[in-house]
């Protein structure tokens, strides 16, 4: 049996870590895995576990997370008619190739190097975030043809190296496709879920070492971690949601976006050391 202070200790960093993604998903419409991620890599070294795998341990269960949240942000959007299924359908097949790609590639890395790639895509992330701008355009219209096939991948690929649903690259890349953002935002829930879904099936039959094993692990994915940030999220997240209707979210955006690249800083610092 695992031990019943380190269950506790688990438990409660957890359900602040659950409970901080949640107001950070309402307020600033940015998916929880970017936060998650690393929370959960200094949460569990913090409580001693470490290892080659802990980096997948950490996307492994970021991504369960994302089926949840993904699920029912598009269902939430859906009833606003804001989701738009067209590009949804069109772009799916590709990113669930290029996430299951990512999840074999993930599989096969160490923690170290793992962690240098969350360090350097969330950095991009992180100053998109602070310096993008509204007007930027590549296109007035989502690519098909060539381009689809190659970006849809990609954003799947790229997603699940990060342990991350569609916010992240699916929001910016129909924006600058000139996608309204509320539909952006809307259809990359989807995204997310077209993500996750294959990606998760395929870590649960994942083999773990020890030291990168905390109690209830199934594969990749920590059910203990699963299960308290989906509770914490289900209850911050319209918190989050009321304070972005009673402020203006674009300096807090841009605020998160700096934090973001400091994350990824001591992020890619650690991984340099290690």
């Amino acid at each position: 049996m695992p031990d019943t202070i380190l269950l506790i200790q688990m438990a409660v960093m957890l359900m602040v870590i659950g409970a901080f993604a949640g107001v950070l998903a309402g307020l600033l419409g940015v998916g929880g895995g970017i936060v998650l991620v690393p929370a959960f890599f200094y949460a569990f070294q913090t409580l001693g576990y470490g290892g080659e795998q802990l980096m997948q341990l950490c996307l492994a269960t970021s991504l369960a997370t994302i089926i949840v949240t993904s699920v029912r942000s598009v269902l939430s959007h859906n009833k606003k008619g804001a989701v738009d299924w067209q590009i949804l359908r069109s772009w799916a097949p590709g990113i669930v190739i290029g996430a299951v790609i990512g999840m074999v590639a993930v599989s096969g890395l160490r923690s170290s190097t793992l962690q240098a790639i969350f360090g350097v895509l969330a950095l991009v992330v992180g100053l998109y975030m602070s310096f993008g701008r509204a007007e930027w355009r590549l296109g007035e219209a989502m690519p098909k043809g060539v381009a689809r096939a190659g970006l849809s991948p990609a954003v799947g690929f790229l997603s699940v190296l990060m342990g991350i649903g569609g916010g992240s690259f699916g929001v910016p890349l129909m924006s600058l496709y000139n996608t309204p953002i509320h539909r952006a935002v809307a259809t990359a829930a989807g995204f997310g879920v077209v993500i996750a879904v294959p990606s998760v099936i395929g870590f649960l039959f994942v083999e773990m070492d020890a030291a990168s094993k905390p109690p209830f692990t199934v594969g990749a994915v920590n059910l203990v971690a699963f299960v308290l940030v989906i509770a914490m999220t289900l209850i911050t997240t319209p918190y989050g949601a009321r304070l972005a209707h009673a402020m203006d979210p674009k300096p807090l955006k841009r605020a998160f976006g700096v934090f973001l690249v400091l994350v990824a800083l001591n992020m890619l610092r650690k991984a340099l050391m290690g």
